[in-house]
């Protein structure tokens, strides 16, 4: 029977159920930490609210697992994953891996040999992170705008291995929408099956041409930034996925908001030497929330003609599906 590894054990891919593919409990840029200005790290409420948070969506929604893919130099804390996991009563799973060459923390993985860094990967896999026997169920890869720099390739091709050798999918970071055919490219050349790739936040860019020569290369399409409206109006993404739908191409699409549930680690930099508040991102981004998918965007999915049955495929059967391209 296959499986998939959380971070409090192992469940059935058929008990993944409904899934959102791109959360974050806990989110910190590098060196959050010299911030002395940034309001102090609550671990206790960060764990209240992103406990209540999950509750209510899986009580009210139905939602069975969450997927965190927090790199780790982006204040992955896999400990807090498994204890709100414990709380909540939802499945959480975690992911290794590294940010982009610009947002990332890269001195140490830029002096390392790749097959070191593939290494690493396997071994946060297949033991566990750290000393915690808590494993990653899936491998992050992260590219910037517009162009895959050396330093990217590097670890893009550290994560194809380390997925072959251990039969686990691959998540991805685009910046602004773009190179999305370039992360597919490279890590299908090292050997990894397209169906094993999600290449996420494809829909930070209105450009449905780009969106279906994603599906056509045979991966899966990550909406999910819904409710990050200063990106771009979710008006325009729900067209695209209804087009998407409407073309055949619904069992390639996952949702979900890459929120940030917990707390921000320091202060959120969204645009250079812009710092803001936490307590300023409700205001700025009032849908940015794991509820949001299920109060607001299914709802005009359905308006917009997409099918119940279109909807429970994105939402429940395609992250399994996606998950099941691993071990198949």
């Amino acid at each position: 029977m296959a499986s998939v590894q959380t971070v409090t054990g192992t469940c059935a891919l058929e008990d993944l159920g409904r899934t959102l593919v791109h959360e974050h409990l806990l989110v910190g840029y590098p060196g959050w930490q010299m911030d002395a200005l940034a309001p102090r790290f609550d671990r206790r409420e960060a764990y209240r609210r992103a406990v209540d948070m999950l509750v209510q969506v899986r009580e009210q929604h139905g939602l069975r697992t969450l997927l965190d893919p927090c790199p780790m130099d982006l204040g992955r804390d896999v400990e807090f994953m498994a204890e709100v996991s414990q709380a909540s009563g939802l499945q959480i799973i975690c992911t290794t891996g590294a940010y982009f060459e610009e947002q990332g923390l890269t001195y140490t993985f830029r002096n390392l040999p790749l097959d070191d860094i593939a290494a690493i990967y396997e071994k946060e896999i297949t033991t566990g992170v750290g000393e915690t026997e808590i494993r990653a169920g899936a491998i992050k890869v992260a590219t910037g705008s517009h162009r895959v720099s050396d330093y990217e390739r590097k670890l893009l091709t550290a994560a194809a291995r380390a997925s072959v050798r251990c039969s686990v999918p691959i998540i991805t970071h685009t910046q602004e929408g773009t190179c999305g055919l370039e992360q597919i490219a490279i890590l299908t050349a090292a050997g990894v099956p397209a169906g094993r790739i999600l290449v996420g936040h494809s829909d930070g860019i209105d450009d449905p041409a780009y969106h279906r020569r994603i599906v056509a290369a045979g991966a899966f399409i990550g909406f999910d930034r819904l409710g990050i409206e200063v990106i771009l109006p979710d008006e325009i993404r729900l067209r695209n996925i209804a087009s998407l739908v409407s073309d055949g191409h619904g069992d390639r699409i996952c949702l979900s908001h890459d929120a940030c549930i917990g707390a921000w680690l320091g202060r959120p930099i969204f645009a250079p030497e812009t710092p803001i508040d936490p307590s300023q991102i409700a205001l700025l981004l009032p849908n940015w929330s794991p509820l949001h998918l299920f109060t607001r965007v299914i709802p005009r999915l359905r308006e917009l003609g997409v099918s119940a049955a279109a909807i429970i495929k994105m939402t429940d059967e395609n992250p399994a599906r996606w998950f099941g391209a691993a071990r198949g």
